[in-house]
């Protein structure tokens, strides 16, 4: 049994230290999105703790396959969805919480009790059961499809089983029949006849005919007008939208000024 070298020991307590915040701001955070990459730091933090063993393949699995893969498709995932701070306050099961305290003591009094009867070998190093096998792959192999198969298997089974539970429990059949576009369109109709205030057509992209294409920039609207409805609601909140300066433009006239829209605050009107 070797001794542990400093380098090791230092990449330890401080990857021990934010694993640990890490899993508290996992469990502490309101948003799901600060959830995630909570949970990102952890996988990150065990990969090293895999590669400073020596299990170097571990260490990129760990990387590439959960971090790098599965955890960044969810977080893609919520950020296209756009899941607010209060959809991720919302519990189905009322109380779960408070019923998991409980459970989480329980589990942890039986690891550790399974831990101090535990017969444990004697600890021979990463590089000696390296080279026994072989090499890291090779013992991790062996290890996987001999020794521990079943439990292998048996994981692979959860592990289906839970994702499978996930689709069926987030699934939402549709009460009511699918509206054709032909449906939508009298819909709109019906509703601007009413008097609501609503875009008969589609509503223009930021920057149509502007003098600048960025999202914060308005379209302007045949009149020369800027349409509000155009930006984001959230850069309006923000007020960072851009404002307009009237420029001359041959051939777009109104009561003798020439009326253009240009990025900048300024709204005076060049004659023409």
């Amino acid at each position: 049994m070797g001794n542990t070298g400093h380098g090791e020991t230092f990449l330890f307590w401080i990857g021990s230290i934010i694993s640990v915040a890490g899993a508290l701001g996992l469990i502490f955070s309101k948003k799901i999105v600060h959830a995630a990459l909570c949970l990102c730091t952890v996988m990150l933090c065990l990969a090293f703790f895999y590669m400073a063993q020596g299990a170097v393949f571990l260490g990129v699995v760990q990387i590439v396959v959960y971090t790098g893969a599965v955890m960044m498709l969810f977080l893609f995932v919520l950020m296209l969805i756009g899941i607010e701070s209060q959809d991720s306050l919302v519990e189905t099961i009322r109380g779960q919480r408070w019923l998991a305290v409980p459970f989480v003591l329980a589990f942890g009094a039986v690891l550790i009790g399974v831990y101090a009867h535990a017969n444990l070998p004697e600890f021979i190093g990463t590089n000696a059961a390296n080279a026994k096998g072989g090499g890291n792959v090779q013992s991790l192999a062996l290890l996987l499809f001999s020794r521990y198969f079943w439990a292998f298997e048996v994981s692979s089974a959860v592990l289906i089983t839970s994702a499978t539970g996930a689709m069926v429990l987030t699934h939402r059949e549709r009460t009511v029949p699918r509206k054709s576009q032909r449906e939508l369109s009298i819909e709109r109709f019906e509703r601007w006849g009413k008097g609501e205030k609503i875009a008969l057509t589609g509503l223009p992209n930021p920057g149509v005919y502007a003098q600048h294409n960025a999202v914060d920039t308005p379209a302007l609207l045949p009149d020369g007008t800027p349409s509000e409805v155009s930006v984001n609601a959230t850069l309006r909140g923000r007020g960072t939208v851009r404002g307009f300066r009237p420029l001359p433009l041959p051939g777009a006239r109104r009561n003798g000024t020439a009326v253009v829209p240009r990025d900048d605050t300024s709204n005076e009107e060049v004659s023409k």
